[in-house]
């Protein structure tokens, strides 16, 4: 690539380090190699992907690791240390901080700090930030000391160390896994499918292209053994012309899937390449010229080969699921498509989203056994309500979100998506009890479903645990990483809620990066920093906050979350009065 790729994120940092390294060497340069090549590929390596690692880079005797959750950070780290070969004993550092990707390379606070805080711990131990025993906190069967404040070079603030050492702790256990069926191991085949290029020299025609590329991610999510990163990550690189090993990196995929769609008349032809985004080469590609009535088998065609190239085993259930693809009327699919494409437009409208109503209806004419289009219409529906774009009341646009959605389930009983989306429309009726329910079975149909996770976190914390929330949150964001900026809120929220106050400030100043025009995060953040005593800086963010919505009222965006009881939401409220700021 002639332009330098630059992507940033929040992300657990673990940096090891050989103890005596050059001592080591000096004596035995030879022995001491092949011991270091012997505990990477036997303990150290298998262990970070056991706890969905990945490696950055390897620095002689030092190693750099990224992980979306600081649980599973924590966790590979205690297995290493545990494990320890008496010949190579290490140092390791952690922080949960922002990063940034660029191209080969990570850079940012987060891995600054952990790099600070490696050397720091004893031989065989590991050294954490105060945000990483925080976030952990209650998560995992490994208990830190607190260690003080100390200056490292080049960090302008002391940091607040913590401890932890195999000697000191108690044999090693599995961790805590507070629903293990959302929990999928890192070490399966994962792919990213880019929005297919439309060649028809006809704009118009972008939704059909998107149609296929969606319609394509669509099947594949529902083969349990294989991690899909969700639609509005991989549509981020519409439009460009990326490196695949670099979208590799971005997204934490082993494969991408790329092509092209040129429609004409009655005549389609399709192209698709599978790239191996480690080493660039093609693991699958094919070119389909075939009638439009032939769209579907070349759907599933695709679908197929790739499961096949991944290495995938499918079982019966799963293939039928793909091969059906819920009509075979072309009309009905391409008045969905249209629905579909004014869903997932980026400023949705009134008139946009009436419009996709129009066309899932318009779907369901022809086809009223369209299972897809009636999902589609249940979230249009919600959607439409949440905005008050509908004309009649509430909970007759909820009601008919509900039905339509109950209906999709009747048809394809065995589709994770619509359970997701039942469970959304649901928690907007207040009836989170069948909300977690309807989220909890598209994760037991489908580990990797993004939206049912973010559905269950939200839940969950709405009934008062937020704790509970955290892993779903952390995992919906590695499936979707696009999303971060909204689940980043949540994620916030959850760790103010339990008094995590140093990861929530955390979390929320990630948020403002990726949505710089944000109110929300702000204002959360300004009460956080009440909370930590930072009243000059609260009131400074609270500033922002009225310039950029003279309008915003807390208590009024905590209502739109409906809390059950809404004890659980004081901390936000006592945090702006700490800082002298208004809470209504």
């Amino acid at each position: 690539m002639d332009n330098v790729q630059t992507n940033r994120r929040l992300a657990a940092i673990l940096a090891a380090d050989v103890v005596g390294y050059s001592r080591l060497m000096a004596e035995d340069e030879a022995g001491t190699l092949a011991a270091l090549t012997r505990h990477r590929e036997t303990q150290f390596n298998p262990a970070v992907a056991r706890h969905r690692g990945r490696i950055v880079k390897l620095m002689g005797d030092g190693t750099l690791v990224e992980f979306s959750s600081v649980v599973d950070a924590v966790n590979c780290a205690a297995e290493i240390q545990q494990s320890a070969d008496p010949n190579i004993i290490l140092r390791i550092g952690i922080n949960l901080g922002d990063v940034i990707i660029q191209d080969d390379d990570i850079y940012g606070d987060g891995v600054n700090i952990a790099a600070r805080l490696e050397p720091l711990a004893k031989p065989g131990g590991m050294c954490v930030s105060l945000i990483v025993n925080e976030s952990v906190a209650g998560r995992t069967d490994v208990t830190f000391r607190a260690g003080g404040e100390v200056q490292v070079k080049n960090i302008d603030r002391p940091l607040k160390v913590w401890h932890w050492h195999p000697d000191d702790a108690g044999p090693l256990t599995k961790p805590l896994q507070l629903e293990p069926e959302s929990i999928a191991t890192e070490e399966q085949p994962s792919v990213a499918v880019l929005p297919f290029d439309n060649m028809s020299g006809d704009a118009e025609q972008e939704y059909f292209s998107d149609g296929i590329s969606e319609d394509i991610i669509t099947d594949l999510s529902k083969v349990s053994g294989l991690l899909v990163i969700a639609r509005n990550s991989s549509f981020a690189y519409k439009g460009q012309s990326p490196d695949l090993r670099v979208v590799g990196r971005e997204l934490g995929v082993g494969a991408v899937l790329e092509g092209s769609v040129r429609r004409a008349g009655n005549r389609v032809r399709i192209t698709a390449q599978l790239i191996d985004t480690n080493t660039g080469g093609h693991l699958w590609a094919d070119r389909y010229d075939r009638d439009l009535t032939d769209i579907f088998a070349v759907q599933d065609e695709v679908t197929l080969e790739i499961v096949t190239a991944l290495k995938v085993q499918l079982t019966p259930e799963e293939k039928s699921n793909i091969l059906d693809s819920g009509t075979t009327n072309i009309e009905a699919h391409d008045h969905y498509l249209r629905g579909r494409n004014f869903l997932t437009g980026a400023n949705a409208t009134r008139e946009t989203t009436l419009q996709g109503i129009a066309n899932g209806q318009r779907a369901l004419e022809i086809d009223p056994n369209f299972a897809r289009a009636h999902s589609l219409l249940a979230i249009l529906w919600c959607v439409s309500m949440l905005n008050r774009w509908a004309e009649e009341d509430d909970d007759t646009v909820l009601a008919r979100a509900v039905e339509h959605a109950t209906i999709a389930i009747g048809l394809a009983p065995n589709v994770a998506e619509f359970y997701a989306s039942l469970g959304f429309v649901l928690r907007f009726q207040n009836d989170y009890e069948k909300a977690l329910a309807a989220s909890k079975k598209a994760l037991s149909i489908n580990p990797n479903n993004a939206h049912a996770l973010l559905n269950r976190a939200e839940v969950t914390m709405f009934s008062g645990r937020p704790r509970d929330a955290l892993a779903d949150l952390e995992r919906a964001m590695r499936l979707d990483p696009g999303f971060a900026h909204q689940i980043l809120q949540f994620l916030g929220i959850a760790h103010l809620l339990l008094g995590n106050m140093e990861t929530a400030a955390m979390t929320f100043r990630q948020r403002i990066i990726l949505s710089p025009d944000t109110d929300n995060a702000r204002a959360m953040l300004a009460s956080v920093l009440g909370h930590l005593g930072e009243i000059d800086e609260a009131k400074r963010i609270w500033q922002k906050v009225m310039q950029i919505n003279p309008d915003f009222s807390m208590r009024q965006r905590m209502d739109l979350m409906v809390f059950e009881g809404h004890g659980d939401v004081s901390k936000v409220y006592e945090g702006l009065e700490l800082a002298g700021l208004p809470t209504g």
